[in-house]
């Protein structure tokens, strides 16, 4: 569990380390971080699964360094740590290449970095174990340097190029390339946002969720005011404000009551659907609502998660949304589940998958997961839109977003 004031690991600029077993990675990890994170041997082999570290890399910030298995890992249980290190690219802002000064940058390694360059990931090259110093541009050519990649001589033993790594790491990061605003682009220097944050047996004890703390301080960072309540004290909060507010933001479950108490001027939306339109696509899920109005009996659904959390007697995704959608299509649907990690590779069996917003992962994953579904023909929702739709307020809950709505009206028609 993160610490609630710690900038959460979708939220970090990931720089995933990637090559063969025994390049040296985990010793570049420790020296690049000044810190023993990672494991080392002389072994091949010894890192099995991904270890991230979280540290801060000015002008970056706040970044997360991911150590993984070795790109040449054999056998059943090495094909399955390829697998993972493979996986941790979805995640990567920026990949680390590193090769051994011996063997340098073969066919695997070349061809890794194409795969970098299809998914759009920037790279670094490393040259790694140059102890005795800087290769000759001769010998350079012969290890077969990748064409247009950066390219770092470097030694854990002697520290050479370490600091030339990170200036390298920052430069080639496009790191101006921020996330979508989450909240700001609605607001205005000093709007007041109401946020409505329910406290039930499912918040965490002393402490507010995810998405209500990561909509805070975009507000704070817009300078503009948010005030937080409960559902039940909304329409008191309203009624003390000397100015209706810019917007109000409520957790999806609490939709009904929020809508009815929300004058219908002001606009009103749920941190799922805020989450949706920073982490994915929000047109292509309002498109999903349609895709559910269709189940038929015997169709199968996926629920998925992008956190781990123990489940309540009335979870929204084991218990809730399920109801919900059966009430919709009729009670013969089939229902699975994915969470955390985890999203299957194999999706054409599902009719539909309803997603979480996705607070805990980043953009590209959340990317990566809607693609991956619709290359298979699988439409895609998000709990907050589904939520909306069913208590009849999904038009109401797009209004603050122009594009959207559109998509509703076009697809679906009134709601």
């Amino acid at each position: 569990m993160e610490n609630m004031n710690a900038t959460p690991m979708a939220n970090r600029f990931a720089i995933g380390l990637f090559g063969r077993r025994n390049a040296g990675k985990s010793s570049l990890i420790n020296a690049v971080t000044g810190q023993p994170v990672a494991v080392t041997s002389d072994v091949p082999g010894t890192t099995t699964d991904p270890v991230y570290k979280a540290m801060e890399l000015l002008p970056l910030g706040p970044v997360v360094l991911i150590d993984t298995a070795g790109l040449d890992d054999t056998g059943e249980l090495g094909a399955l740590r390829v697998e993972k290190t493979y996986e941790v690219l979805r995640k990567c802002s920026l990949a680390v290449v590193v090769a051994d000064a011996g063997s340098g940058f073969t066919a695997l390694e070349l061809e890794f970095i194409e795969q970098l360059k299809k998914r759009k990931i920037p790279s670094v090259c490393v040259l790694n174990k140059c102890d005795s110093g800087t290769p000759s541009e001769a010998e350079l050519e012969r290890l077969r340097t990748p064409a247009g990649v950066p390219l770092v001589c470097a030694s854990t033993m002697t520290g050479l190029g370490i600091e030339e790594i990170k200036k390298q790491i920052v430069a080639n990061s496009g790191f101006e390339d921020i996330e979508p605003a989450l909240v700001g682009d609605l607001i205005r220097p000093g709007d007041v946002a109401v946020l409505v944050t329910p406290i039930d047996k499912a918040a965490p004890k002393g402490r507010l969720i995810l998405p209500q703390q990561q909509t805070i301080r975009d507000i704070i960072e817009s300078d503009a005011v948010a005030v937080v309540t409960k559902e039940h004290e909304l329409k008191l909060t309203l009624e003390r404000l000397n100015a209706p507010p810019a917007i109000v933001i409520t957790d999806s479950q609490a939709f009904l009551k929020v809508s009815a108490d929300t004058p219908p001027d002001i606009p009103m939306t749920s941190f799922s659907i805020l989450f949706a339109r920073q982490k994915a696509d929000l047109a292509e899920m309002v498109r999903g609502i349609k895709r559910i109005e269709r189940l038929k009996a015997g169709d199968k659904v996926l629920i998925v998660e992008g956190c781990t959390h123990h489940r309540q007697s009335d979870d929204i995704g084991k218990v809730k949304i399920p109801r919900w959608i059966r009430q919709i299509a009729g009670g013969e649907i089939q229902f699975e589940w994915a969470s955390g990690a985890g999203f299957p590779k194999e999706l054409s069996g599902y009719a539909a998958i309803v997603h979480c917003g996705g607070c805990m992962l980043g953009r590209r994953e959340m990317h990566y997961r809607v693609d991956k579904a619709l290359e298979q023909g699988v439409s895609v929702t998000n709990y907050g839109l589904l939520i909306a739709y069913v208590l009849g307020i999904l038009p109401r809950a797009l209004k603050p977003f122009p594009a959207a709505s559109l998509v509703l009206e076009e697809e679906i028609g009134p709601v």
